[in-house]
């Protein structure tokens, strides 16, 4: 007879229970979905847990102690280096857990100067414990972030430019899964960010992530009108479309 699957709250539970009597351990929160108010059943755990910053092995290797306590560890990732050098993050699949229910789990030495909290870009993380109030909630730096925003926007006007005619010159070759490979990494990605720039700038980065709740829904249909290719003839007219669109786009954001 099967284990009943483990729940999303029986795992933070214990984590909290292993995890706050640790004196080198200073706060344990949780992100993603749940600072959005967007929690399902299809929801993995994002997981961040404050340390003195010489306790980051010994941590992960206490939380997956306590882990297969729990269940088997059916599979483990090690992320090699994360865009934030204090940060530090590994996957886990749990074989007596949904194979949705993935924990995200980063271990955020305490002198990171970001910690992934600003409320604007997060959303409301939620804390399970937080001793003396260590980790504080920053304010969002606009000048810096605006800064970056044109320079990013800047970078992709000319990325575009340079390199979307590449769609086509594969289409002339009839080398249509080199084509539909570019059309998507370099079209479709440069125009999703374009438009979150224009609709949502703050979370300008976040790729395909959360589009379906912070684009327009209009936009979203035609995006995926767009998204969904038949054949060659259809990308070729596709190509065209978003291309335009992303022309347009840039011309109406505001810098």
């Amino acid at each position: 007879m099967r284990e009943k699957l483990l729940t999303r709250d029986v795992i933070i539970k214990a984590l909290i229970d292993k995890l706050k009597p640790l004196w080198f351990v200073h706060a344990f929160w949780e992100g993603g979905a749940i600072a959005f108010n967007r929690i399902d059943q299809w929801s993995d755990i994002d997981l961040y847990v404050a340390v003195d910053d010489d306790k980051v092995k010994e941590t992960f290797m206490i939380v997956e102690q306590k882990l297969k306590i729990l269940s088997p560890i059916k599979q483990k990732l090690e992320v090699p280096q994360l865009p934030w050098p204090s940060l530090h993050q590994a996957f886990y699949k749990l074989e007596n857990a949904s194979e949705y229910l993935l924990i995200d789990f980063v271990v955020v030495e305490s002198s990171a100067p970001d910690k992934l909290l600003e409320p604007e870009i997060h959303g409301n993380v939620v804390f399970y414990f937080n001793k003396g109030n260590r980790v504080k909630i920053p304010k969002l730096d606009r000048e810096m972030f605006d800064n970056k925003l044109r320079e990013r926007l800047e970078r992709l006007r000319i990325r575009f430019e340079l390199f979307n005619s590449f769609v086509q010159k594969e289409i002339n070759r009839g080398n249509y899964i080199e084509a539909l490979d570019l059309y998507q990494t370099l079209t479709l990605a440069t125009l999703v960010e374009a438009l979150r720039i224009k609709h949502n700038p703050l979370h300008y980065n976040f790729r395909m992530r959360y589009v379906h709740y912070e684009l327009p829904p209009e936009i979203v249909k035609k995006l995926l009108r767009l998204y969904f290719v038949k054949s060659e003839k259809d990308l070729q007219e596709k190509y065209c479309k978003a291309s335009k669109w992303v022309q347009e786009t840039f011309s109406e954001i505001q810098t």
